[in-house]
């Protein structure tokens, strides 16, 4: 009987996994630190008297939430002495569509660096109610907090993501863009990158220190930035190919070098052309990460 009572717990918990990790994910931009969120989790579960939770999913839900928002602000500190700009561990949607398959809101790394900015109370309910449509009084009850308290958390959430947020152009229109920038990087083609960059671009390099050139402040400018790229072309691009895949359920541009990703390009475009850049190249995030899988 305790062995059959294990079984129903862990396919309750596996039945669940999925919403979980995407719950984890969103709030911490971290799928190592969402995966040990998540063992955490479980062990809790093995220990709870089963008889007691009415509703299983929604109890999970719960107990990932508050854990998140406690995580969240020892991430935030950890990320304060981080070298260089800091941006989330990507996450191949292409390999793992149920990250996305309930909603993809608060998925794209420019959404989630954004994030960053909302306490871990304003990121929860936010990703709670876009992500996953929970009603208001659960979000209540989740991050305990009162209906009308918990409205305002998603009301703050959204004006300030609102504020800073442009309009993404459509998927093809990504891929135009990430191809053609692709090539005149390679090319070092200094016209070709002005061409194609918002005069306003900004450039974020995430590699921890660990990779010699990299910048470790954001780039500003269209000229800056379109130089920086041209400057790093021979060395960049030397034996190095690019895929173009989905990423944090948007197009993305992966590179490798014998096969071994390095570095993860992710862009923002919009009608005034391509508004971010950025490029994921700690390769710690990379390989070290079982949801970026690249089975391309």
């Amino acid at each position: 009987m305790p062995c059959r009572k294990w079984v129903t717990a862990l396919e309750l918990f596996s039945a669940a996994r999925p919403r979980l990790f995407g719950i984890a994910y969103r709030m911490l931009g971290s799928a190592l630190d969402a995966d040990d969120l998540l063992q955490e989790v479980w062990l809790r579960w093995q220990d709870y008297d089963h008889a007691e939770v009415r509703n299983p999913a929604a109890f999970l839900a719960t107990i990932t939430t508050r854990l998140a928002i406690n995580a969240g602000k020892t991430a935030r500190a950890r990320h304060e002495t981080y070298i260089g700009p800091w941006l989330p561990e990507p996450v191949d949607t292409s390999a793992d569509p149920q990250l996305g398959a309930e909603r993809d809101a608060a998925l794209e790394v420019a959404v989630l660096v954004l994030l960053e900015k909302l306490t871990p109370t304003e990121r929860a309910a936010y990703v709670l109610r876009e992500a996953f449509d929970y009603p208001y009084p659960q979000i209540a009850e989740i991050v305990q907090t009162s209906e009308a308290a918990a409205r305002q958390l998603v009301s703050r959430a959204r004006k300030h993501l609102a504020q800073e947020r442009t309009t993404t152009v459509s998927t093809e229109e990504q891929r135009r863009l990430l191809t053609a920038f692709i090539a005149a990087a390679k090319n070092g083609d200094l016209a070709a990158l002005e061409e194609l960059l918002a005069e306003d671009v900004v450039s974020y390099a995430d590699s921890n220190g660990k990779v010699r050139g990299a910048s470790k402040v954001r780039l500003l400018g269209r000229s800056a930035v379109a130089k920086v790229v041209q400057t790093a072309s021979p060395v960049f691009w030397a034996g190095a190919e690019a895929t173009i895949t989905p990423v944090n359920g948007r197009l993305a541009a992966v590179v490798t070098r014998g096969g071994v990703p390095f570095c993860v390009i992710n862009m923002v475009a919009s009608d005034d052309g391509i508004d971010q850049l950025m490029w994921m190249m700690n390769t710690d995030k990379i390989l070290q990460n079982r949801h970026f899988t690249l089975s391309m």
